[in-house]
């Protein structure tokens, strides 16, 4: 149960602190102020489940976190400080890179185990991988393949689909259905990599099912072929452990509203310091250069007109950002990552697959096959449905919240959610 004791120990206590009679806004804090705060603020939770530290289950029982992931109190805390400061209108004196965008890249670096070069900011997971598939020089037909398969995100498969219209061939594997669950075969995707294979594109865990790739065997595919491993971590980040080094991942990428606990509008991606001076730049921003100089107005320092620039940033950020990022959601993630890294990716795997293996035990027995392999990493786990708009009504009067699609069911608990959770679940169905 929520209470005023846990609702006051779960917002961080320099949030709060009084500055003039204001709290004291995320912006005007260090990046060594913001990093203590985070990790003050996570006292509740650090065993899960963290039940107090969301105000989700008073309103339902939400088993669809791969949707989108509530806020926790004290992250809704933080990014309401940044909205505070953003009010009175007074600039940060840092400029435009602020303390928690910082704290946020370096987190995210931390958290696959990469450098904050190698990570830039994106609007989405979706428009990592277009600048991805454009920066290797994929978007015009050529004497080459793209392989990737039917159980990567639907948007991704749009994209392939429209690169195909222009001549581009791209090769699109099937899953095997089995009694284990839906799956993509390694042997299918050996046959399909060749040497004029540039890129091999596919969801780290699978949307749809759940279904988990072995990133380090598809990268050592492609390397062999000459080829570029793109990973869509979006249902990954935040719930399985990753590490891009040990993998060997050229390009990842991941929207932060999902296990990242972020919001819309702000992702990351990363691209591996090896592959970044391979690449060729595509579109051009203030935010790929280190330095500029007018040359255009009276009093400017003589030189060529109108303006030179600086050192050509050679970093995730200089080849991939192009203009101004999501602020408040920086705010979001100040709190989040660093919580996130404190808990442990892997009691938060732990935690969600100890929740699937009651649902995995009992759902069967109650008419619900089960189509996610039984190895899956990750929070989702997903079964076949035979009635869908009977299960909507039965999920609907209990006030249950999965996600549903014709012919399947997709569970998706995290952090938060606990046994009973899962029961509520099972008793709807029953």
């Amino acid at each position: 149960m929520l209470t005023r004791r846990s609702l006051v120990k779960s917002i961080p206590a320099a949030l709060v602190a009084a500055r003039s009679g204001i709290a004291q806004p995320l912006a005007a804090l260090s990046t060594s102020e913001i990093a203590g705060t985070a990790a003050s603020a996570t006292t509740p939770g650090t065993t899960l489940p963290a039940r107090d530290a969301f105000t989700t289950p008073q309103f339902e029982v939400c088993l669809n976190n791969a949707r989108w992931h509530p806020l926790s109190i004290a992250a809704r805390k933080a990014t309401e400080d940044y909205l505070e400061y953003k009010s009175r209108g007074i600039w940060d004196q840092n400029g435009h890179i602020s303390p928690a965008s910082i704290l946020v890249r370096e987190s995210f670096a931390k958290l696959i185990n990469a450098t904050p070069d190698e990570v830039a900011f994106v609007q989405s997971t979706t428009a990592g991988e277009n600048l991805a598939v454009s920066a290797l020089g994929l978007t015009q037909p050529g004497s080459f393949n793209i392989v990737t398969d039917a159980l990567h995100f639907d948007g991704s498969l749009y994209l392939y689909s429209q690169l195909e219209k222009r001549g581009v061939e791209v090769r699109v594997l099937k899953p095997r259905i089995t009694p284990q669950g839906w799956s993509i075969d390694k042997s299918d995707i050996e046959t399909a990599v060749d040497k004029n294979t540039r890129l091999i594109a596919v969801s780290w865990v699978s949307m749809i099912n759940g279904f988990t790739h072995d990133v380090a065997w598809l990268a050592s595919l492609a390397h062999a072929h000459g080829a570029r491993l793109y990973v869509d971590a979006v249902q990954a980040a935040g719930c399985v452990p990753i590490d891009v080094r040990a993998t060997g991942i050229d390009f990842l990428a991941s929207a932060s509203y999902k296990w990242l606990m972020g919001d819309f509008g702000l992702g990351f991606l990363y691209a591996g310091s090896a592959v970044l001076p391979t690449l060729h730049r595509t579109q051009w921003s203030y935010r790929q250069f280190s330095e500029m100089q007018y040359h255009a107005f009276p009093n400017d320092a003589p030189g060529p007109f109108p303006a030179t620039f600086d050192q050509q940033l050679h970093t995730a950020a200089g080849y991939f950002e192009t203009g101004t990022y999501a602020n408040a959601v920086l705010a979001t993630l100040s709190y989040s990552l660093p919580w996130i890294q404190q808990l442990g990716i892997s009691n938060i795997e732990q935690h969600a697959h100890a929740l699937h293996a009651i649902l995995r035990n009992e759902m069967p027995r109650l008419g619900y096959g089960c189509i996610t392999p039984p190895h899956a990493q990750g929070a989702i786990v997903t079964f076949a449905v035979k009635d869908d708009a009977a299960t909507a009504a039965r999920l609907k009067r209990a006030n249950v919240d999965v996600s549903l699609n014709p012919g399947r069911m997709r569970i998706s608990p995290s952090i938060y959610n606990n046994q009973a959770d899962v029961h509520a679940l099972l008793e709807a169905l029953s």
